[in-house]
């Protein structure tokens, strides 16, 4: 019985795959009715004697998917569409850069002598002419009482060489003296006047140095830590005491390859050359600083070992609000900080542009489907200009006015048709 079974399913496969319906009827359809076919003799073969499972293993065969519904086309995936068109952008180029104060000293004693005080606070904000150090004052005030000594002494001398010059000549006129005595009183009064501008000079010589026991801010800015504690000996071969730096404006420099340098000066010389620029500073959390500077300053020779020429960009610092540390207003920028310098220019440019979502890349370069008017996406390859993060810049490839898909990229294939609908630009820069 078995065997017979067995031989009636092969029959039947064989009678079906031969008949002329399978050319017109989809092949999972007529592979699931041989199959359900073939299920149902082998089961009424072995159970004949048992009606309730054939029964059951029937109604399965017959509530089969393939059996109940024909397969449904699926359809064209939903995607959001912007027209590419023409929108304002600022141009800007990118380059390295680190922040420089415009002024910057070093405090170094200039006589040799013990420190006293040290009145500042380290890091604080200093003014022209603060009082940083002071130093000994003793052995130079005795020095410039001494050297006054010498200018009275000095003075004394002259007067009485004047005196005796007057007195030979009164009396060569009465001819009761000779020349050689008037010449003698002459020399003695010249001689005792260089004395006098010699004890001058030297007492300004001992003024200075008592002066330069008071060590004062030349500039305005923010000092450094102390070098130097009170009790130390310094002096100008023992280094520097501290260092200020001005604060307000800061410099920016940045190194520029000379091929971009000579393209930049071509691109903006009918708009006034790089007074047509402005700069603008990324810091290193990402965050776009909020002032802008300009530039100031373009090297007259090029950094021989990388072919960059050198820019220098001005630009403000201003105090941050409700921001101190240890009770000394910060500011945003520090010296010798790393920074990304964007060159933008002034006056925006109108470029064809669409939102940045738009873009894809692969390993042949980046593109964009564009949706033509059957609604098929098409592969589009581009060449990006100017860009920002959020609205990229088309130079070739794309054309104003055409459908650009945004949303729902992932979804569509090359030249595979899809569902646009249109969504608004703002919306796809969120």
């Amino acid at each position: 019985m078995i065997r017979f079974s067995f031989a009636a399913i092969a029959d039947s496969v064989r009678s079906e795959v031969r008949s002329d319906s399978i050319e017109t009827k989809p092949i999972v359809e007529r592979a699931d009715a041989i199959l359900r076919r073939a299920l149902l003799l082998t089961i009424s073969a072995r159970y004949a004697c048992e009606p309730l499972r054939l029964a059951l293993c029937a109604a399965i065969a017959l509530t089969s998917p393939c059996a109940m519904a024909q397969t449904v086309p699926a359809a064209p995936p939903a995607v959001g569409v912007v027209k590419a068109a023409r929108r304002p952008m600022i141009e800007s180029d990118t380059f390295n850069g680190r922040i420089e104060p415009v002024l910057s000293v070093n405090i170094v004693a200039r006589i040799a002598a013990f420190v006293e005080k040290k009145p500042f606070v380290d890091g604080s904000e200093v003014k022209r002419d603060d009082m940083l150090y002071t130093l000994e004052r003793p052995p130079f005030q005795a020095a410039v009482d001494l050297q006054k000594a010498a200018v009275a002494q000095a003075e004394a001398q002259l007067e009485n060489a004047n005196t005796e010059l007057w007195r030979k000549q009164q009396l060569l006129q009465k001819n009761a003296g000779t020349q050689e005595a008037v010449d003698n009183a002459q020399a003695t009064q010249r001689v005792a006047a260089a004395q006098l501008k010699s004890a001058q000079a030297q007492l300004e010589v001992a003024q200075i140095n008592l002066d330069y026991t008071e060590i004062r801010s030349p500039i305005d800015g923010r000092i450094s830590a102390a070098l130097v504690s009170p009790g130390n000996v310094v002096g100008p071969s023992s280094g520097a005491m501290a260092t200020i730096v001005s604060q307000d404006p800061m410099y920016v420099v940045f190194p520029v390859p000379m091929r971009r340098a000579i393209e930049l000066r071509e691109q903006y010389a009918d708009k006034g050359g790089f007074d047509a620029v402005k700069v603008r500073i990324r810091l290193s959390n990402g965050r776009v600083y909020s002032e802008a500077g300009k530039l100031d300053f373009v090297d007259n020779k090029i950094a021989l070992d990388t072919d960059t020429l050198p820019f220098r960009a001005v630009i403000a610092n201003p105090i941050l609000k409700s921001q101190t540390a240890g009770g000394v207003r910060l500011r945003e920028l520090v010296a010798d900080e790393f920074v990304t310098v964007l060159l933008e220019s002034v006056d925006p440019r109108q470029v064809i542009a669409v939102p940045r979502s738009a873009i894809l890349s692969d390993q042949q370069g980046t593109y964009v489907y564009v949706v033509d008017d059957r609604n098929i996406a098409r592969q589009r390859r581009v060449r990006l200009g100017q860009s920002t993060p959020e609205t990229a810049g088309i130079v070739d490839g794309l054309k104003e006015g055409e459908h650009v898909v945004v949303e729902g990229v992932q979804r569509a294939r090359p030249d595979s048709p899809v569902a646009p609908a249109p969504v608004s630009y703002n919306a796809t820069r969120r």
